[in-house]
């Protein structure tokens, strides 16, 4: 029996989402670098954009159990280890790596990997939505690619 509903799902991606502001936010306040500064600031805001929308599909949401593609406690044992293995597990870990980076390639490689988590793990989500709530996530993982490749430009200039 899967254990996830689509509003856990989302309540999930929130998540994820206040994790990312907390870093970008973060990083904004000590960024030396005001072009930095202002991609941090706008990074943050892109990913509380994404979590109203996240909530907003969240109050529409079921509460019946999603239906995975395949066997249902290996796919549940698979989304629990995407997200306990992301990179920033609460937005106190988030604000604390983001103060902690050695400098901007290393605080725009942590921005990477949590950009790639949430692709990976919005992917197998979107899968599981209700149809009418697929287009909406789709938009959001168009977006956090916009990001990977935003930010790997970014890493290389500063590196």
């Amino acid at each position: 029996m899967a254990v996830f509903t689509a509003g856990e799902l989302y309540d999930i991606a929130v998540g994820i989402e206040k994790n990312g502001a907390a870093y970008y936010g973060s990083l904004s306040e000590v960024a030396a670098d005001e072009e930095l500064k202002d991609i941090y600031r706008g990074l943050a805001d892109m990913e509380r954009h994404h979590i109203a929308v996240f909530q907003s599909l969240r109050a529409g949401a079921g509460s019946g159990p999603v239906v995975p593609p395949v066997d249902e406690a290996e796919y549940e044992a698979y989304l629990k280890a995407l997200i306990d293995s992301s990179v920033f597990t609460d937005d106190s870990v988030a604000k604390q790596l983001a103060r902690n980076a050695a400098g901007p390639g290393e605080a725009l490689q942590l921005a990477l990997g949590a950009e790639k988590d949430s692709i990976l793990f919005y992917s197998e989500m979107r899968d599981l939505v209700p149809q009418r709530e697929r287009e909406a996530v789709e938009r959001i993982i168009t977006e956090e690619r916009k990001h990977v490749r935003e930010l790997s430009d970014l890493k290389k200039r500063y590196s």
